[in-house]
């Protein structure tokens, strides 16, 4: 296997601030939805750290899997496992599906994105 240290750096510092959102945050905007799109970018951000996934890749991947556990969400995949008083499981697997989840998950994966084209730029000039 081949660390991409500063990938696994950054994925460690958002999943610590995504702790702090589950932990501290109880609002109707980020917890919800930054949380959300922060959620992509962690998913994302492992993904580069420990494959040799393209960004496009790991992108695409993060967010299938984002889609899969909201959609998850729509068919109470957490109450078909008997799940629902898991503290673990129901931060993974959230509990009630809604649309503007998905427009955050798409959010995060523009943000990451946009950070890599910029970090790109840098590089090259």
């Amino acid at each position: 296997m081949h660390l991409r240290l500063p990938y696994a750096l950054a994925a460690l510092v958002v999943f610590v601030t995504e702790i702090g959102i589950a932990l501290y945050v109880h609002d109707a905007v980020i917890r919800p939805y930054i949380g959300d799109s922060l959620a992509v970018v962690l998913v994302y951000l492992s993904l580069r750290a420990v494959t040799p996934m393209s960004v496009f890749q790991a992108l695409s991947g993060a967010l299938v899997f984002a889609f899969a556990i909201e959609f998850g969400q729509m068919f109470h995949l957490i109450d078909r496992l008997g799940l629902r008083g898991n503290r673990i499981a129901g931060f993974i697997l959230g509990g009630y599906f809604d649309m503007k989840d998905l427009a955050a998950y798409v959010a995060g994966a523009v943000a990451a994105l946009l950070v890599e084209s910029l970090r790109k730029q840098r590089t090259t000039s």
